[in-house]
């Protein structure tokens, strides 16, 4: 079992992705990459499961999670029945801390977890990834920071996506300005460019907001955040909005959607005439930061590669019922897609981030 790590590194890569919006990756081969392993263990008779226990990470009050979870217990049974799984007893728990949940997946205690990224790849070795959560995605979704720069709107879509991203944006000042005129002429910005800019940043456990602008910069420049001359630490998202309205700071980091939430403040409160989206424009966007997982444990004694295709299949149907979709949205969460370990690998980066600045 893998020792655990402070409380403040599960919250690093977690809370972030608990609650932030946006993102890609799409969904349309999600049920058909489940059916296969569902079928056989519908094919292979009813099997007998005494109880099966899922277990949810504290991300909100627990007895609110308890509450709207409740129904999951029925939903699960009635979706496992029809895949050839009798589980006579659904048991949710709500664990103590992030940590606890991982414990009890790598000790066989949970069966399933809900938890984010950050806290399955800090327990892999005792917990399997088998779906990733999908929300809504953005209209625009590149790795080119130009492709954002348009001066319209980012509205949500109907997509379902398995990431968001965080973006790294430079404002209305002078400096601002130099960097993202740099940046739509389609021209590298280098290291001096972005050190002669003044940063907002947030905490050092915020996912959009310090560890992946961090992993950009290490990326494409052999550089952190720590790196740079002029750097401020804001306590919110709406603060840094403000001093990059008032020029105060040229650059800020944040999550993809942030303009959305900040459109009519711009103007409103902030003071600019112009709209948000042509004097705040994007001079890098981050590798995706995948969203919340549902993963089994390695050593639950229930857990077989046909029931984790039942499970996948089971939590996928849920995600596309109205009933279901208003269960999971306890977590923010639409749906569900097939996953892949190799899809945390960049949480895994991060992790040595934060290890790295707590050494």
């Amino acid at each position: 079992m893998k020792k655990s790590l402070s409380a403040v590194l599960a919250l690093a890569l977690t809370m972030g992705a608990l609650t932030a919006c946006g993102g890609s990756g799409s969904t349309a081969d999600s049920t058909t990459a489940a059916n296969d392993g569902a079928e056989a263990s519908e094919a292979a008779g009813t099997v007998d499961i005494d109880k099966l226990t899922v277990a949810f990470v504290p991300s909100k009050d627990p007895d609110e999670i308890a509450t709207a979870t409740e129904p999951l217990k029925g939903m699960l049974q009635e979706e496992l029945a029809g895949l050839g799984y009798n589980v006579k007893e659904v048991d949710i728990t709500v664990g103590t801390n992030y940590e606890a949940v991982g414990e009890a997946l790598s000790a066989g205690t949970a069966d399933v977890g809900l938890i984010p990224g950050g806290t399955y790849v800090m327990y892999d070795d005792g917990a399997e990834v088998i779906l990733t959560a999908t929300r809504n995605g953005l209209t625009k979704d590149s790795d080119n920071a130009a492709d954002w720069n348009d001066g319209q709107p980012d509205p949500f879509t109907d997509e379902q996506v398995t990431y968001y991203r965080a973006l790294i944006l430079a404002g209305p000042s002078e400096k601002g300005q130099e960097l993202a005129d740099k940046v739509n002429s389609g021209e590298e910005l280098t290291w001096e460019d972005l050190d002669s800019a003044t940063w907002a940043v947030m905490s050092t456990t915020s996912p959009a907001g310090y560890i992946y602008p961090s992993i950009w910069l290490q990326d494409n420049y052999g550089k952190a955040i720590t790196d740079l001359s002029n750097v401020v630490t804001s306590d919110s998202y709406g603060s840094t909005m403000a001093r990059l309205a008032s020029g105060q700071i040229d650059v800020m980091v944040s999550y993809a959607d942030v303009r959305n939430d900040y459109e009519d403040q711009w103007n409103s409160e902030y003071g600019r005439d112009g709209s948000i989206w042509e004097e705040v424009e994007v001079i890098g966007v981050t590798p995706g930061i995948y969203n919340d997982t549902v993963s089994v444990s390695k050593n639950s004694p229930i857990m077989d590669d046909d029931f984790k295709a039942a499970l996948q299949q089971a939590f996928i149907n849920i995600g596309n019922t109205e009933e279901g979709k208003e269960v999971i949205s306890i977590y923010s969460h639409n749906g569900y897609q097939i996953a892949q370990d190799s899809d945390y690998d960049n949480e895994r980066k991060a992790q040595e981030i934060i290890r790295s600045m707590n050494e």
